[in-house]
């Protein structure tokens, strides 16, 4: 939906904090996980500002940076502090540019420093991405048919998890000789992935209980859509059925950093890792490499190894 210029007048000139929340989200391609998440950052910004008597449309950087040290304080981690910061700022980006306010406020703020470097995701070596997979292939019944089947896809594709539950049955299929699943990934873009063997037998099985009814691929036992929550439950629960540390601290994503570790120490090239998570800037790849600082990796033994070939030729 696009706000039309008219549109766009009458709520400028008398919109509620709440219809530029949903004008602006409206006007963004977003999955719903992610718009979600922006409308909650959004409204507890525009509750801290009702709390104290502070016009949103009249707020000051030194407004948004009381707010962001009152969230450091609960605490929260500089990350998540970041991340509620952008999607405020978006959002004022937004009424800039209806003209609903002159500039951004969040622009001028004290954001805190996060480093590309920096991931606070827990994540798996390949030794036990295979045991909570082993966990996942011991269980029985229906259930554990699905459970199987959307692990592997987290663990050989490594999709995100608003990736996996979003996914439709109309979205599998094949492809020059692939059996493939087709998805909205983040920011909106429209991107394929090929499945495993192991990925393609483990779908196979569930699609034979689950039939050919149209609707979302993976399905509860009442037959709604599988939502992100139950696959954390599911991720932690197998990880201590599977004795691995920390299991009460792994998520869906622990699968994807372990995806482009494993791919990245396998010799994957990064631009190829970096196209099948669908990340924009290869830096972001990187950071999902755990193994990145091995000195095991380091190109000097490589430039070494050569130069002995020449030498020995």
């Amino acid at each position: 939906m696009s706000l039309l210029p008219h549109a766009a007048r009458d709520l400028a000139a008398g919109g509620s904090a709440e219809q530029f929340t949903e004008a602006w989200l409206a006007n963004r391609r977003l999955s719903e996980h992610t718009r979600s998440a922006y409308r909650r950052d959004v409204g507890s910004w525009l509750a801290w500002c009702a709390g104290r008597r502070v016009d949103p449309l009249r707020a000051s950087f030194l407004d948004v940076n009381a707010y962001a040290r009152g969230l450091e304080a609960r605490p929260l981690a500089p990350a998540s502090v970041a991340r509620k910061l952008s999607g405020i700022s978006s959002w004022y980006d937004f009424l800039v540019k209806l003209q609903a306010v002159t500039a951004n406020p969040v622009g001028a703020a004290d954001r805190p420093y996060v480093s590309r470097d920096h991931s606070s995701t827990v994540g798996l070596t390949p030794a036990e991405v295979d045991d909570l997979l082993a966990a996942a292939e011991r269980a029985s019944g229906p259930a554990a048919v699905r459970h199987h089947a959307m692990l592997l896809l987290l663990a050989d594709l490594g999709l995100r998890v608003g990736e996996l539950v979003s996914l439709d049955l109309a979205d599998v299929g094949w492809e020059r000789g692939h059996r493939t699943v087709r998805f909205v990934g983040k920011g909106g873009h429209q991107r394929r992935r090929a499945l495993t063997p192991g990925a393609a037998a483990a779908l196979d099985e569930y699609l034979r209980l689950r039939g050919a009814e149209p609707g979302p691929l993976f399905l509860t036992g009442t037959g709604a859509r599988v939502d992100r929550h139950a696959v954390f439950r599911l991720v932690r629960r197998l990880a201590k059925e599977a004795g691995i540390d920390a299991a009460d601290r792994l998520s869906p994503h622990s699968l994807r950093h372990s995806f482009a570790t494993t791919a990245r120490a396998e010799g994957v090239p990064l631009e190829d890792v970096q196209d099948a998570m669908g990340h924009a800037d290869p830096r972001t790849t990187r950071r999902y490499d755990r193994d990145r600082h091995n000195l095991d990796r380091d190109p000097a033994y490589t430039i070494a190894a050569a130069r002995a070939r020449r030498n020995s030729a």
